[in-house]
């Protein structure tokens, strides 16, 4: 037990009781030092998470960090099919996610049994999967991609192939438009976050900031909008740059603009402001927060790390094919800044 045990309180909505002072700072890393644990934060992420964390980034990324880690105990905070995805790569580690609640609506919108019926329409298909996936898709998919190399890996496939694309709608309708090709079949899935920042609130926050540059993650539903704005010469085309989250930090680091519009999760602000901060960083969609990503809050880290809890699992067999496609991913080229 703890100093601060007994302010954990444990509802529907996630674990709570807990302010992000200094205090709790010290505890979480003193219990990772006693755990030998190595945190794990993703980009949406609470900043006080993020801040705490020894690793900051997308999932896939991150996932490779905690192969690599000396440590055998990783905390990932993040929602579970990342948790997931880093046991898949380090299945002789201990992989703890400190709420396993915090689900993904992209990843439940399409099952392994639905795959399964969707590729026995198509059997001489090619199956690529978005990282964004359970690890019991993983496992029915031929190869993974991220939102920075999903035309690259789309590209490396034969074009006399069928591709079935997964899940994520608006990445494979910007791969279909990018590559041109008019056997890619794309999954009808979304996240609601990203899909909920729109076009027009897009369109009217571009027009009212012209000399900002605007960063649009391809998951959005606002993607075809913002090209849309570059092609007509409402909005300067070389300000409109749809990036992956990796892709937006590095663009960060390198940008001349003095305020830039983003669409994604408000949790990459953080880590933009920080890149960057002399930019001023402002969200097309103040309200694009995910519930599932900020479950992970101070009190469940606390928790996690108390407890030992809680521990992610992924059947061994399922395991073996799902990395089996994350690998073929990682050999036609590197994944880069993932989703």
């Amino acid at each position: 037990m703890t100093v601060l045990d007994d302010r954990i309180t444990n509802g529907p909505d996630g674990y709570a009781g807990v302010v992000a002072d200094e205090q709790w700072a010290a505890e979480v890393r003193r219990l990772a030092d006693l755990r030998g644990a190595t945190l794990l934060a993703h980009n949406y992420q609470l900043p006080a998470i993020q801040d705490v964390a020894d690793h900051i980034g997308d999932s896939l990324a991150l996932s490779r960090i905690a192969a690599a880690a000396p440590e055998d105990t990783i905390v990932f905070c993040g929602v579970h099919f990342m948790a997931e995805t880093a046991k898949i790569l380090s299945p002789d580690k201990t992989v703890l996610i400190p709420d396993q609640r915090a689900g993904c609506s992209l990843a439940d919108s399409i099952t392994a049994a639905d795959l399964r019926a969707w590729k026995a329409e198509y059997p001489d298909a090619v199956v690529v999967s978005y990282v964004n996936t359970t690890a019991a898709v993983k496992a029915e998919t031929d190869i993974c991609c991220t939102s920075s190399n999903a035309v690259e890996v789309v590209a490396s496939i034969p074009e006399d192939r069928d591709v079935l694309f997964c899940p994520d709608q608006f990445l494979g309708n910007h791969v279909r438009r990018v590559t041109g090709r008019k056997n890619l079949h794309v999954w009808a899935g979304e996240c609601h976050v990203h899909a909920g920042i729109n076009g027009d609130e897009l369109a009217d926050k571009a027009l009212a900031h012209p000399d900002a540059e605007l960063y649009v993650h391809p998951e959005c539903g606002c993607a075809t909008s913002a090209l849309y704005l570059a092609g007509e010469g409402a909005f300067p085309q070389d300000r409109v740059k749809i990036l992956s989250t990796g892709g937006m930090l590095d663009e960060a680091r390198e940008t001349r603009a003095r305020q830039v519009l983003v669409a994604t999760e408000v949790g990459m602000l953080h880590q933009l402001r920080r890149a960057a901060p002399g930019v001023d960083f402002q969200a097309v969609n103040d309200r694009a927060s995910c519930k599932f990503m900020k479950m992970i809050t101070p009190a469940a880290l606390l928790r996690c790390l108390s407890e030992g809890a809680d521990e992610v699992h992924v059947d061994p067999e399922i395991a073996e094919r799902a990395r089996a496609s994350v690998q073929r991913m990682i050999e036609i080229g590197t994944p880069g800044g993932g989703e």
